[in-house]
C-alpha cells in the first residue's frame, strides 16, 4: 500500500479553518498535520517532509494591514525562498479565502513565468461594503490546467469573506484568461456567468474571478472554502435534495459533498 500524502495545514494567529481542512485532508485520504505558522517561519518543521502545503482561512493577524498582508510579509521574507523549492519540486499549494489574499501578496500567484515572488493581482473590499456570509455558484473552466479541479465542471460552496474582489491590471486579467488560469468564475444557478451581478458576485470580482491557478496549474487559490463542504449535511438544501435523490435513487441517501473533489484531486495527483 502506498504511503498516504502528507498535508502541512498552516494554524495560528487568527487562522481559524484548521481543523475542517485537515479534516477534509483526511477524508480525501492525505495524512494532514496542522503546523503552526511559526514552525515554518523559523524553519522548525521541514517543507520537504510534505507534499502539499494549505493556507487556510480566517483572519491571520486580524487582517489589521489588509486582508493577509502581515501573514505574507512573514511568510515571504522569512520562508520564501523554502516555499519556492518547495513550489519547484513538484509539490501543491492550495490558498482557502484568506490563504487566497496571503498567496496572492506573497507573488505565488498568477506565477507568470516562474515568477513566484512579484506581486500582480489584489483581493480587496467588496463591492456590496459588508461582509457576505453565503453559499454560491461556480462555473469551472474545464480546460483549466489546475489539478485540483479536474473533472469539474459546476459546484457550490460556501463564501465568508469581507475582502474578495480580486482586482489587477487589464494586462494581468487578459493573461490570465489567455492561460486558462482563471479556474472558477461565480455563476448563477443555471450556470452561466454572474457577469458582475450581485449576489451572484458576492464581492464585485473583475471578470467573475473565484479562484485562480499558477501556469503550472499546481498552486490553486480560491475564495470560497471548500472544505466547509465536507459532508452533505453542510449544504443548506441537503435536506430536500436527499428527498429528491431518494425518490429517484433509494439506495444513495445522500448527494456527495461536492468541496471534497478538490481534495480528493490534489490527493490522487501526488500518490501517482
Amino acid at each position: 500500500m502506498n504511503e498516504r500524502v502528507k498535508v502541512l495545514v498552516l494554524t495560528g494567529y487568527g487562522l481559524n479553518c484548521d481543523i475542517e481542512t485537515a479534516h477534509a485532508c483526511e477524508l480525501a485520504g492525505a495524512n494532514a498535520n496542522r503546523v503552526h505558522i511559526n514552525d515554518v517561519i523559523s524553519g522548525a518543521v521541514d517543507l520537504s517532509g510534505y507534499r502539499m502545503l494549505v493556507f487556510i482561512g480566517g483572519f491571520s493577524w486580524g487582517d489589521d494591514h489588509g486582508a493577509g498582508v502581515i501573514q505574507a510579509v512573514r511568510m515571504k521574507k522569512h520562508a520564501g525562498e523554502r516555499i519556492t523549492r518547495f513550489v519547484e519540486d513538484g509539490n501543491l499549494v492550495l490558498g482557502i479565502c484568506n490563504g487566497f489574499q496571503t498567496i496572492v501578496n506573497m507573488g505565488l500567484l498568477p506565477g507568470f513565468d516562474n515568477d513566484y515572488a512579484t506581486r500582480q493581482a489584489a483581493l480587496t473590499y467588496n463591492d456590496c461594503g459588508n461582509f457576505r456570509n453565503d453559499w454560491v455558484h461556480l462555473a469551472v473552466d474545464a480546460e483549466s490546467p489546475c489539478v485540483f479541479t479536474r473533472g469539474m465542471t459546476r459546484i457550490e460552496l460556501p463564501v465568508r469573506h469581507g475582502e474578495g474582489k480580486l482586482v489587477a491590471a487589464d494586462e494581468t486579467i487578459a493573461r490570465l484568461q489567455e492561460n486558462r488560469q482563471v479556474v472558477f468564475r461565480y455563476a448563477a444557478s443555471d450556470g452561466s456567468l454572474a457577469s458582475g451581478r450581485f449576489p451572484e458576485n458576492p464581492n464585485g470580482s473583475m471578470d467573475d474571478i473565484a479562484g485562480i491557478c499558477d501556469p503550472t496549474g499546481r498552486i490553486f487559490g480560491l475564495m470560497p472554502h471548500p472544505e466547509a463542504y465536507n459532508h452533505p449535511t453542510n449544504h443548506p438544501d441537503w435536506c430536500r435534495t436527499r428527498s429528491i435523490t431518494g425518490r429517484s435513487n433509494p439506495e444513495s441517501a445522500f448527494p456527495p459533498a461536492a468541496g471534497l473533489q478538490i481534495f480528493h484531486n490534489a490527493v490522487d495527483y501526488m500518490s501517482r
